[in-house]
């Protein structure tokens, strides 16, 4: 590197954007991802003792696989090359991979070759670095934002040690927004900003587990406003919300508006009006809710609100609460907006809850009766001696596959706990059942 390429690295690195610039040099400097960077984890290990084998780091985007690209070629003896899979091609590898092989051959030093977005590659580009990464010619990093097992060769895969990145914490990112205004060295200390709590915990939130977004964000605002009478920057909640594009609502996922509007939410679905549940939907999802709360809260609705009325309003609910889990954001909204629509315009019943409550009542109130003797297990030792079993009708044996036998306890004959409601599908349960009862003579 002659003295006109040092001074384009230099002048490059001082001018790239904050989020460039706060990335870690070393472990300490990480921020989350303790699930595997914890110093009894395995990858912590490695990395510390320059024992790292090929590995490919997924997750969200800004969650530092890139960052962690570079604490590794911070640490290691071997020789670092990086190539981003969006514009790099074959020959690339091929200038990296003859480089490694003479490094490797001449002085037993091996390469490590970081491939971002590894997924961008074709099989047969992947396919070319196999043998390479099993003879041990490059250590492979890969990072990706899509699930390897998907994206990327099997046979690369069973070479390489899997790990996931999350997105960051909340807790995190607010770390970070203060690590890089008081950084004087790569950060933006020299300008004497300081946020508001608000603020911050505003950034914080609506980044989304997202570093890169909320570093842009700060530096915008940073850099685009004027400093006040104490020759200070100030940012606030308003400043924070023009430099993250994210307009402020109040929302506060501890306090009063959490609860009136996930009450609103489910009101809304009881009630039948679609477009209102659709709407406080929305609000929560723009807030920050935790989808799996929502999808929760929607699971209740369909069981409480809809029972029997439209069985298949708990199914869909409940399928959509699995997919959010396995999912996430922002593919998740669609899910949830589904189930919410559908418990929504089903028609209603709570039979079920009604049922529930009044037994369990009834239970609480008074001394348990025994069980009717023809109903209790008859195949445990000595039991058909008492009488347990005897005399019990097989339902299938009977009519319509229903006897008229009796099953509440007698201190309890003829009450009624389950009431249909005539809504839906539950009005052809009334009708079956009103018809199989005046056949058995019940009616």
């Amino acid at each position: 590197m002659d003295l006109f390429d040092y001074m384009k690295d230099k002048n490059r690195e001082k001018e790239s954007p904050l989020a460039s610039r706060m990335r870690p040099t070393s472990l300490d400097e990480v921020v989350g991802q303790e699930h595997i960077l914890g110093r009894d984890k395995l990858l912590y290990r490695a990395i510390k003792a320059d024992r790292l084998s090929s590995v490919i780091f997924f997750g969200p985007p800004g969650t530092g696989k890139t960052s962690l690209a570079r604490v590794i070629a911070a640490s290691t003896s071997c020789e670092f090359r990086q190539i981003n899979a969006t514009s790099a091609g074959k020959k690339d590898m091929e200038d990296v991979v003859t480089e490694a092989q003479k490094l490797y051959g001449g002085y037993g030093r091996r390469t490590m070759l970081f491939i971002d977005e590894i997924h961008r590659f074709n099989k047969g580009q992947q396919d070319y670095l196999l043998p390479f990464v099993e003879d041990g010619t490059v250590i492979l990093i890969g990072a990706t934002t899509e699930n390897p097992y998907f994206e990327v060769n099997q046979a690369l895969l069973s070479r390489s040690v899997i790990f996931e990145l999350k997105p960051l914490t909340k807790e995190n990112i607010e770390e970070l927004i203060k690590r890089a205004l008081t950084d004087e060295k790569k950060g933006l200390g020299a300008y004497h900003a300081v946020i508001d709590d608000d603020a911050l915990d505003f950034l914080a939130d609506a980044a989304n587990g997202d570093a890169r977004a909320a570093l842009n964000a700060i530096e915008l605002g940073v850099l685009t406003t004027e400093r006040e009478a104490d020759e200070r920057i100030h940012i606030d909640l308003k400043t924070a919300s023009e430099c993250i594009q994210k307009r402020v609502i109040r929302y506060d996922k501890d306090g009063d508006n959490h609860y009136d509007t996930i009450s609103a939410f489910i009101k809304s679905m009881r009630g039948s009006d679609p477009d209102a549940a659709i709407y406080y939907l929305a609000r929560m999802l723009y807030a920050g809710e935790d989808i799996k709360f929502i999808a929760r809260r929607i699971v209740i609705c369909a069981s409480e609100d809809v029972s029997n009325a439209d069985p298949m309003a708990l199914v869909v609910a409940t399928s959509a609460f699995l997919a959010v889990e396995r999912i996430g954001m922002p593919e998740s909204r669609i899910m949830l907006a589904q189930a919410a629509a559908y418990v929504a315009c089903a028609p209603k019943s709570n039979s079920a809850i009604c049922a529930i409550d009044d037994a369990l009542a009834d239970v609480g109130s008074r001394k348990t009766p025994k069980v009717p003797a023809h109903l209790m297990d008859a195949h445990y030792k000595g039991a058909a001696k008492l009488g347990h079993g005897l005399d019990y009708e097989y339902a299938h044996d009977f009519k319509n596959h229903f006897s008229a036998q009796r099953y509440l306890p007698d201190e309890l004959a003829g009450t009624v706990f389950y009431r249909l409601s005539g809504m839906g599908y539950e009005a052809k349960l009334e009708e079956y059942l009103h018809k199989i009862r005046h056949e058995a003579g019940l009616e």
